[in-house]
């Protein structure tokens, strides 16, 4: 049942990077001595010894093979809490396909273990009805036009126009009980669903969620989204991976494709690692690091086909995506917006984005949201847009972005598109040892009416 393979040189050597990372910094900033042999002490989470083993649950199929036998969310979800509720430990799920109901929920200190593409997590059919009843804010049910197909346990997206102003109320919640077609859910609407906002309930979810947890990897798994029999549902809910306000999780050789939405998608999450990743084919964005995220690492992923393979969203600071392949993404190959500031975009090869290589977003809503003090180097960038493209583009008011021994290139016939735009408000763009080639206009500079190629 338990593994020392899995938990040591898995689990525990990731999961406590966090810590020992702590445990060098706290003799150079604390004038207490520094912690050199730790013990198990009850109530010290800070620091703890790397235990040679923890327990592994399996979970497959196969109930001659593995621990738990299940092929849903259930079983996945009873193995986790079961080694969490013991201080954390290895879920390793065998080959199978297994079709959730509702979102797996991780909680901390957990290592969820796939089997490659062999073990595929994916999720039934959404199916969306009206609401055939007004709920108010404060209730905890909802009652459908037509309960067929709605059960206990399933996850659900209850949405409706709100009656006020008319933006637009989205809740996720769990089904926990039923009467015919009355469904209590696992928390309240904290929204008014009333029948003037033509409400409607639907069976979506991520595949993969956290809220409020810490110290999580998931490894060698497939996560598919079935894009095509499923509603679409943007990247601040859900997508094959969706994190609320959680710290150092890593994602490692995990596949997460086809959902109708992003493939990982993480909001105020900080140091997250999504490593020799692929994220494709997701109708929305490959990597999502969600607003107010700090320090994530993005390295030696595969970004293809997506609406676009990297966002930056808003107040995304002090991260590094390097070494990545973002290629045939439909809008832009990386996008970098609102308050992204002090981030490295460093050799990656960028291909065939359909509009732009490396978008600066203009940010022009506050006093100085642009993305501002970014570097950009050593990125080969390659048939951006059409005709009119641009392998990178930066605009608004963007300031103090270097951009410097980047290769952009135009290599689909004629000469056409332009390698590098600044937008007339934007200043102190360096830009250094850059190699242009196939471009109609190298260089297009605003701020200083210059259009021009490079020597």
């Amino acid at each position: 049942m338990a593994s020392a393979a899995f938990s040591r040189r898995g689990f525990l050597g990731i999961a406590t990077a966090g810590l020992t990372a702590a445990t060098r910094g706290f003799a150079g900033d604390d004038p207490r001595p520094p912690v050199t042999d730790p013990r198990a002490t009850d109530g010290d989470d800070r620091f703890e010894p790397n235990w040679d083993e923890r327990l592994t649950l399996t979970v497959g199929p196969d109930a001659a093979k593995a621990d738990l036998a299940g092929r849903d969310d259930k079983v996945i979800q009873a193995a986790l809490m079961h080694v969490a509720r013991l201080g954390g430990g290895t879920v390793k799920l065998l080959p199978g396909v297994y079709a959730l109901r509702s979102a797996v929920v991780l909680p901390s200190r957990v290592r969820l273990l796939g089997s490659g593409a062999d073990s595929i997590i994916t999720k039934i059919p959404s199916r969306m009805v009206t609401l055939s009843e007004d709920s108010d804010w404060y209730d905890r049910e909802i009652t459908l036009s037509d309960p067929k197909g709605f059960n206990v346990g399933d996850g659900i997206v209850l949405r409706a126009a709100n009656a006020h102003n008319n933006s637009p109320v989205i809740i996720k919640r769990t089904i926990v009980a039923k009467s015919g077609n009355r469904f209590k859910l696992d928390s309240g609407l904290r929204e008014n669903l009333w029948l003037a906002g033509k409400p409607t309930c639907s069976a979506m979810f991520p595949l993969l969620t956290s809220e409020r947890t810490a110290d999580v990897v998931i490894e060698n798994l497939t996560l598919d989204g079935d894009k095509a029999n499923n509603e679409h549902l943007d990247g601040n809910y859900a997508g094959c991976i969706f994190l609320q306000d959680c710290n150092r999780f890593t994602f490692r050789a995990v596949e997460a494709r086809n959902y109708n939405g992003d493939g990982i998608s993480f909001q105020i999450c900080h140091d997250v690692i999504v490593e020799n990743c692929h994220s494709h084919d997701n109708a929305d964005l490959g990597v999502h690091p969600g607003s107010g995220s700090q320090r994530p690492l993005i390295r030696g992923n595969k970004l293809e086909r997506n609406g676009i393979g990297l966002f930056w969203c808003w107040g995304v600071r002090y991260g590094l995506a390097e070494k990545n392949r973002i290629d045939g993404n439909h809008n832009y190959g990386v996008s970098i917006g609102h308050n992204d500031t002090d981030n490295v975009i460093r050799d990656n090869e960028i291909r065939d984005s359909g509009k732009v290589g490396i978008l600066f977003r203009d940010e022009s809503r506050g006093k100085d949201f642009w993305p501002n003090r970014n570097r950009v180097e050593s990125n080969v960038v390659t048939n951006s847009g059409g005709v009119d493209g641009f392998a990178i583009d930066v605009q608004g008011k963007t300031h103090d972005v270097v951009i410097a021994g980047n290769t952009l290139r135009e290599s689909r016939g004629t000469k056409r598109g332009t390698g590098v735009r600044i937008a007339a408000d934007a200043r102190s763009i360096t830009l250094r040892e850059n190699r242009f080639e196939g471009f109609a206009v190298d260089v297009v500079d605003q701020s200083k009416g210059l259009a021009f190629h490079k020597a």
